[in-house]
């Protein structure tokens, strides 16, 4: 009797060491350092997320670093995410699962949150922290979504997703929350996170979530891109890509009823522009014996580099090449665009102004010392 008492004891300890672990990796906290208010743009400056995890901004007049911000801990020195801009207040990841909303004229910390209190785990990765009435919303490499009250960064629900690979930054649509997890793409109610729906497919949804103002758009791990109905998420039509292309993750974006992404592959990879009403593609643009890392759009032009350092643009209309060029150095962030005719982008030295006139790849940042894992960066200029 007593060894079974022993015996018993013993379980319910390790259930309960075990339970403690699942609800310490999933706590929320939140400390509130100032009433969060809307703050005027300095529109001199540029946000620099540096690959080492550190965010600054950076003066483009006087070339000075106006302030810096960091995690308050961090096990490895690493950016992976990206920054939202709203209202004046930056609301920026860390790798470590914190959360801060910053003045970004003064660098000034209005609130901090943490999802998990893990110090040795990735737990938030290449997410942009999506705001939409008064909420954030985030998924983390725990498993959840997130949502956030902005003004405090309390939360206001989660949501335990099918997979902790959550590295693809939700959607927000017509007061709904659409997230991919593993073979599901779900939809939450934005506003208390309900379940209204999930879809599963027999591939991977590992892309990111895009809308032309009608219908929802997602590519899986493969090779196909699915429109969806917003409401029920039915497949209304499905494109299949070219033979052995894949992997479009992030690399997609909607305009003017039409959808435009970039898939990689083993001999070419190919820049799609596919009707958003029918799935028919209307134009295609090939890259031999590369692969197409990023692309983005402005003044109806797309513009991305390859893996092999090649910067590119084409005309959004027809899939002409406008201008092509080998870089020296290897883009590792997002593409900016401060005036005409030049370009930013952040490499393994520091921020990189390319004319395009003269071609000159101008360092305009130059960083004290360089680092051989870059991972990514990312660059937010200051602007209305």
């Amino acid at each position: 009797m007593k060894k079974n008492l022993i015996s018993l004891l013993f379980l319910l300890t390790v259930i309960n060491i075990f339970g403690q672990t699942s609800v310490f990796n999933d706590a929320v906290s939140n400390k509130v350092l100032k009433p969060i208010k809307k703050v005027p743009l300095d529109e001199a400056s540029i946000l620099i997320y540096d690959y080492d995890g550190s965010l600054f901004s950076y003066d483009l007049e006087s070339e000075q670093i106006g302030w810096t911000v960091k995690a308050t801990d961090s096990f490895t020195e690493m950016c992976a995410n990206m920054v939202t801009l709203h209202d004046g207040v930056v609301y920026v990841p860390f790798i470590n699962g914190e959360i801060f909303a910053i003045d970004n004229q003064t660098g000034d910390v209005f609130w901090k949150s943490r999802l998990s209190n893990s110090t040795d785990q990735i737990i938030l990765k290449n997410q942009t922290p999506i705001i939409n009435n008064g909420k954030l919303y985030i998924t983390a490499q725990n498993g959840n979504l997130y949502a956030l009250n902005i003004k405090d960064g309390s939360l206001a629900w989660s949501y335990k997703l099918e997979s902790t690979n959550n590295d693809i930054p939700v959607l927000y649509f017509n007061n709904k929350i659409f997230a991919q997890s593993a073979s599901s793409l779900y939809s939450f109610d934005a506003n208390t996170g309900k379940v209204l729906n999930q879809k599963s497919f027999d591939v991977p949804m590992y892309g990111k979530p895009v809308t032309d103002g009608e219908n929802i758009f997602i590519a899986n791990e493969k090779d196909v891109l699915y429109a969806l109905s917003p409401d029920k998420l039915d497949i209304l039509w499905q494109f299949k890509f070219d033979e052995n292309q894949f992997n479009v993750k992030e690399r997609i974006f909607c305009k003017d009823k039409k959808i435009y992404f970039a898939a990689q592959g083993t001999t070419v990879s190919t820049l799609y522009a596919v009707d958003s009403k029918t799935g028919t593609q209307i134009w295609k643009r090939d890259f031999n014996d590369d692969n197409i890392e990023y692309i983005t759009e402005d003044s109806d032009n797309i513009w991305g580099y390859t893996r092999k350092k090649k910067l590119f643009q084409i005309d959004i209309t027809n899939g002409e090449i406008a201008f092509e060029l080998k870089l020296t150095t290897m883009p590792i962030s997002n593409i900016e665009f401060p005036v005409d005719d030049t370009i930013f982008y952040y490499c393994d030295a520091g921020l990189i102004k390319f004319d395009l006139n003269t071609k000159d790849e101008d360092m305009y940042y130059m960083r004290t010392s360089l680092k051989d894992d870059v991972y990514s960066a990312y660059l937010k200029i200051i602007r209305q």
